[in-house]
């Protein structure tokens, strides 16, 4: 870890202790710790240093998501410094406030524009999302929101009849599908960390028949499973992040967030298999980030979803699947050590 990573590290541990996350889940205000985030100027670390930012690429920020992800934050981080990058390369001022993105759009007969089940919603003040050749930014507060109604789930649809006057216009594509997957991916590889930290603690803490359990070998099997698939995992987005710009290349991060999601679907389950009956109940921490894990497993797309999408690129490519690999999913030794 760098040091840029490692001041961010003590900033989300002291700005959103686990309590704090429990209370924004329970409905309790985002203002005054995002504003925290606001004075430390880590939420333009993406934007170009001509315009008073770190200037950091997709790749450099891997690290910043994957501790948004451990530290199971209930604000859009990751989204709000991938837009506010974007909208400094469209000459634009970035809003204050939480941004989140939507991947998922209906446009509407008279106008407006319905963004469906938005990752972290419910704490984001704007919304980016995609119409005609270019994206929008447009304001919460002009729109109808919908919380999705499942417990502690931070997902909101959004309805907004007409474009706000506050609507901020880019024009420029942008694949907030593959964006959006890309970051998520880099958050599941940071939840799934603390899932298996906290697993293994409760594996030599809890004593059974006179010994840890962690000294059985069935949970020790339970056990390198999940390292195996966080391990994986780690490796999996980082390659779907590893890209020079602010984007992602869309067939990496496709491979990414498969690889993350699928990982989610078996290291929850078995965090909750050694853990018991106390791993679900409220009090404690572990439920918290499983509960993220399942959600963000499905967010921009689940692993059917992108393994859907690799498998008519790869038919699409006509070439032998080691060629394909190398030419679309494996990051050259150049952009690795930039």
């Amino acid at each position: 870890m760098n040091d840029l990573a490692a001041h961010f590290e003590r900033l989300l541990a002291d700005a959103f202790p686990l309590s704090a996350v429990r209370a924004i889940e329970a409905g309790g205000k985002a203002d005054a710790l995002w504003e925290r985030l606001e004075e430390s100027g880590f939420l333009d670390a993406m934007v170009p240093e001509e315009a008073g930012g770190a200037g950091l690429s997709l790749a450099q920020a891997f690290e910043l998501f994957v501790l948004a992800g451990a530290s199971v934050l209930p604000v859009p981080v990751a989204a709000t410094l991938l837009v506010r990058a974007l909208l400094a390369q469209e000459g634009a001022s970035a809003p204050g406030g939480p941004i989140a993105i939507a991947a998922r759009v209906e446009t509407l007969p008279q106008g407006g524009v319905r963004g469906h089940q938005v990752p972290c919603g419910m704490t984001a003040q704007w919304v980016a999302l995609s119409q005609g050749d270019g994206w929008l930014l447009l304001p919460v507060a002009a729109a109808r929101r919908e919380p999705s109604g499942i417990h502690g789930s931070l997902r909101a649809d959004f309805h907004w009849d007409t474009l706000p006057a506050e609507t901020i216009r880019a024009g420029t594509r942008v694949d907030w599908m593959a964006a959006g997957a890309a970051i998520t991916a880099a958050q599941l590889a940071g939840a799934m960390e603390r899932v298996l930290a906290m697993t293994v603690a409760f594996a030599n803490d809890r004593v059974q028949f006179g010994k840890p359990i962690g000294k059985f070998q069935a949970i020790q099997h339970q056990l390198a499973v999940v390292a195996e698939n966080v391990a994986a995992t780690r490796m999996a987005a980082q390659i779907g992040c590893t890209a020079a710009g602010c984007l992602p290349e869309p067939l990496r991060a496709a491979a990414g967030k498969a690889r993350a999601s699928e990982a989610a679907s078996l290291a929850a389950p078995l965090a909750h298999a050694i853990h018991g009956a106390i791993g679900v109940t409220a009090e404690l921490d572990l439920q918290l980030f499983t509960r993220r894990l399942h959600e963000w497993r499905a967010d921009f797309g689940s692993e059917q979803h992108w393994n859907r999408e690799l498998g008519r690129a790869f038919i699409a490519d006509g070439r032998g699947a080691l060629e394909f690999m190398r030419a679309s999913l494996i990051p050259t030794n150049e952009e690795i050590s930039a």
